[in-house]
């Protein structure tokens, strides 16, 4: 253990009701979920790959339950951490009891309930940006987690997620980003579309893709991309609001074959990222 660093509270556990694991029990509830996690200041990370980034991001636990199988490598990654406040409490049960507490199949025998960060400003969050992705009210975990991993992987500096889009650390989103969510600086813009004059005030051109008589393919933007772009994606579904479209400085549409019309948003935000990215 490195030197002054606290020891860790272990703490090995057989009942799946103990009153201690709260933070762990019925996670397959979404809506409960969405609306318990930010409440107390919490969000659950799940897995030891996901676990290390959120400490490498400075992100504090609260406490872990894992197996024993993955107890060696989560005292090691626990306790190089840089340390601050009580020792952190690690739950160790067996498989058959984590899955009896959670509801599901613990992905790799590590879950850690985390203290949620603040959100920064959104000034902070665009301040040396040059690509900004936005998510307007996409309400699936998972297509927001896809949209982070695309968006760390490809160079996307920043995300803003609009008031009414799934919480990116929530626990599927946050397996599915594979904990990029941590990588991206991000926070929410609230109002919407209004923080549409927030970016163009930061210097920043508003591109909204969706299907429109006004479009421009995707192609022309990237032939000619504008220094500081913001990319601006819609819910599963329905798409962009037209308020949005109509407040955004551009509307830009994927050129499409097969017969297609549109992409999964992930997968159009993966493309348009690309496409737009930075060189050199």
């Amino acid at each position: 253990m490195m030197a002054g660093v606290p020891a860790l509270d272990i703490v090995h556990l057989t009942d799946p009701d103990d009153e201690r694991l709260a933070d762990y029990v019925s996670l397959t509830d979404v809506a409960l979920r969405s609306r318990h996690e930010p409440e107390k200041g919490l969000y659950i990370a799940e897995s030891s790959t996901v676990l290390g980034r959120a400490l490498a991001a400075g992100h504090r636990p609260r406490s872990v339950l894992v197996s024993p199988r993955w107890l060696p490598d989560l005292t090691a990654m626990l306790e190089t951490r840089d340390p601050a406040g009580e020792p952190v409490r690690v739950y160790v049960a067996e498989p058959p009891v984590l899955e009896a507490i959670t509801g599901f199949h613990v992905h790799r025998g590590a879950l850690a309930a985390m203290h949620r960060p603040p959100l920064p400003a959104v000034a902070d969050v665009l301040a040396g940006a040059r690509r900004v992705a936005v998510l307007e009210d996409v309400v699936d975990h998972t297509n927001v987690g896809a949209a982070f991993r695309s968006a760390a992987a490809i160079g996307v500096d920043a995300v803003l997620v609009t008031p009414r889009c799934a919480d990116p650390l929530y626990r599927r989103s946050v397996r599915v980003s594979m904990g990029t969510v941590f990588q991206v600086p991000w926070t929410r813009v609230d109002p919407w579309p209004g923080g549409i004059e927030l970016l163009r005030g930061a210097g920043f051109v508003t591109a909204a893709l969706a299907l429109s008589d006004d479009s421009v393919s995707l192609d022309a933007l990237e032939a000619d991309p504008p220094e500081r772009l913001a990319l601006v994606l819609g819910a599963e579904g329905d798409g962009l609001k037209p308020a949005t479209i109509a407040a955004a400085d551009l509307t830009v549409r994927i050129p499409m074959a097969g017969g297609v019309d549109s992409l999964n948003v992930a997968a159009a935000g993966a493309v348009a990222f690309w496409a737009t990215r930075v060189r050199g």
